[in-house]
């Protein structure tokens, strides 16, 4: 082909990409498009920070593109009209990207390809998000895997495909196409900044993944579960973002996990199989599309949640009166990234201490997380919620206390983000109400619930829909 359009999308990068290396193999002259859709200013789940961390990753985008001859396109509207309109603008033979899996994205590229086949022009999607996509992975009775177990050991039975090298440099010089301002700063899009963000772009990404391949990998089954030390990889948002690509990921961990211990590359395999779970959570997503209106078991629809707004107002806020459940939401609003370790503890709280529906926390998740993805949110909520796939069983109910002892021993995470507490004594700061007189003077709230009140009350509401009990 002469000339082709590479449309950027969760994709930002420059190495390992699948679509942009078929594009300049493919074809004579490759153009770069990203574009800015309306829905990221009237979008009900857009939030600030992931908006900022997209923004910036797109700028560093277009900085690494430029280095290598490609100046890159910005156009904002809508993608239904932009892609088409800027296609028969340039006048390409077909239009590359990379495969989304959302629904409703899933619904957009069908109506582009019609628009596109309407005008004589190709329109290539191409598997690069994932190593393996929602069909490839079934069950010997050829059906998607609900449970994650077996389909974590059908995709470690295969071979991961080698990454894609980094972009060449452009032949010849490429016209200038007219483009639109990128801002920087998510306010310009109605969503004022007020959290801290990590580094954008492939470069960091690349250098989060080298520092952690280093080291913390090799501790990483124990260590992930204690906020107050940095035990992850950080790479989630990366990954949202498409910062880096999955296969760079594979690679270079089964690299480090070869010349590790038996001990570490156990941890090796801890991670591995987390970076599994959000393959599966994206598999579900497309197989079984209703998850995002309800539960995944749909007679747990029937579940009638607790509309205490005073209650939801109050953990959002993280101020709850529970220590661990505060600082992690607290640590949220402020930072836009949550330890997976609270995202449980957080989400088994609103659920099953407050009774309140998962979806509402779904939808405040998405809103504060930098690194909010429409499958691993949905499949993180409906786990801990016990209404989805492969879910924790709904009489498994997290003690806010005994997690934030377990978890938290010390009281570091609690003390860094409910500073009220800092001087409560380490076998008090989870359960400050043992002492009210010093928990008054810190003017910290009194418990909003309390948890041996509403166990039971969860138990109940569970069981009037699934007609039966169960044990602990």
């Amino acid at each position: 082909m002469k000339k082709v359009i590479h449309w950027f999308r969760r994709d930002l990068r420059v190495t390992d990409n699948t679509a942009l290396s078929e594009a300049v193999r493919r074809a004579e002259q490759v153009i770069p498009v990203f574009v800015l859709e309306d829905a990221m200013q009237t979008g009900p789940d857009v939030g600030a920070a992931r908006a900022a961390f997209l923004l910036r990753s797109v700028d560093s985008l277009r900085k690494n593109l430029e280095a290598l001859g490609y100046p890159l396109v910005i156009r904002r509207g809508k993608s239904v009209d932009v892609i088409p309109a800027l296609a028969r603008e340039l006048g390409v033979q077909a239009v590359f990207a990379n495969r989304r899996y959302e629904p409703y994205a899933l619904r957009r590229d069908d109506k582009i390809f019609n628009a596109l086949n309407g005008i004589g022009v190709g329109f290539e999607v191409f598997k690069d998000a994932v190593a393996w996509e929602e069909r490839e992975i079934l069950t010997q009775a050829g059906n998607p895997f609900t449970v994650f177990t077996p389909y974590s050991k059908a995709w470690k039975a295969r071979a991961v495909a080698p990454a894609h090298p980094k972009l060449s440099p452009a032949k010849g010089k490429l016209p200038q196409i007219p483009s639109d301002e990128l801002p920087l700063d998510p306010a310009a899009l109605g969503h004022p900044l007020t959290q801290s963000v990590q580094e954008p772009g492939e470069h960091a990404a690349l250098e989060t993944l080298k520092q952690f391949l280093a080291g913390p990998v090799f501790r990483y089954a124990e260590s992930r579960n204690f906020p107050s030390e940095q035990g992850t990889s950080l790479l989630s948002a990366h990954l949202r973002c498409g910062t880096i690509g999955p296969r760079t990921i594979y690679n270079r961990l089964k690299a480090a996990r070869e010349k590790a211990t038996p001990d570490q590359q156990r941890n090796c395999d801890v991670w591995l199989s987390e970076l599994i779970w959000r393959e599966f959570y994206l598999q579900i997503l497309v197989n079984f599309p209703h998850v995002t209106k309800g539960a995944f078991r749909p007679e747990y629809d029937r579940l009638e949640w607790s509309t205490n707004e005073d209650h939801f107002k109050a953990w959002c806020a993280g101020m709850t009166g529970y220590p661990i459940v505060d600082a992690a939401m607290r640590c949220l609003n402020a930072t836009g990234n949550m330890h997976n370790r609270l995202r449980m503890i957080v989400a088994m709280f609103l659920t099953k201490d407050l009774l309140i529906s998962w979806q509402r926390g779904e939808m405040y998740f998405m809103k504060q997380l930098i690194d909010g993805d429409m499958a691993a949110n949905n499949g993180g909520w409906q786990w801990s919620a016990g209404t989805g796939t492969d879910a924790a069983p709904y009489f498994r109910i997290f003690n806010p206390v005994s997690q934030g002892e377990k978890f938290d021993a010390q009281g570091k995470f609690v003390r860094q983000w409910v500073p009220e507490l800092a001087a409560f004594p380490d076998d008090l700061i989870h359960q400050p109400w043992e002492n009210p007189l010093m928990a008054s003077r810190a003017k910290y709230p009194p418990r909003i619930v309390l948890h041996e009140e509403q166990r039971p009350k969860c138990l109940a509401m569970f069981k009037a829909v699934k007609g039966g009990g169960g044990a602990e």
